[in-house]
């Protein structure tokens, strides 16, 4: 298993796992994400934000991980942070905790670049989701609205954002 930036010949298989998580999202009755263009995630790879864990050369997660997010996380912004966006997990490596193995990246991946907070938010109430985060080390921080949601994807429009965070 490793983890290592995403590069440009991913993203056909990067947009695979977001569709799938579309689909899985829509089946769990959840909130879910708006298709994403593939120029966005070509910026996210540029800057080296897009992430993946393969393991026999088969991509099992990818995510996006950011410094800043003051949409979101307003104030609590000014905290140093790594936030954590759109973790899919391909579908045949659900059920096996993966997200344990991206937060022990991530946890690593804060502390060498200073931060002392892992962050992550869900659009809309996903209890199962709560569960599993919370089961995973974060604290469960909040449900709150987003203030000024037009600078966001419209999965945040006009629903329940929950916060998550761990404390490094």
């Amino acid at each position: 298993m490793k983890i290592v930036n995403s590069t440009i010949d991913d993203i056909p298989s990067i947009k695979t796992l977001y569709d799938e998580a579309i689909v899985y999202q829509k089946e769990k009755k959840g909130t879910p994400w708006p298709d994403l263009p593939k120029e966005i995630i070509a910026t996210e790879i540029a800057e080296n934000r897009q992430w993946k864990l393969v393991l026999n050369d088969e991509i099992v997660c990818v995510w996006v991980t950011t410094f800043d997010d003051p949409e979101i996380w307003n104030e609590k912004n000014a905290d140093p942070s790594v936030y954590l966006h759109r973790i899919a997990t391909n579908p045949n490596f659900r059920g096996l905790n993966i997200i344990s193995k991206v937060l022990e990246w991530t946890k690593n991946f804060a502390l060498q670049n200073n931060k002392k907070y892992v962050r992550l938010d869900t659009a809309g109430i996903n209890p199962g989701l709560i569960t599993m985060y919370v089961k995973n080390g974060f604290k469960f921080i909040e449900i709150t609205k987003i203030k000024n949601p037009e600078k966001l994807p419209a999965h945040y429009h006009n629903v329940p954002v929950c916060l998550f965070e761990i404390k490094l």
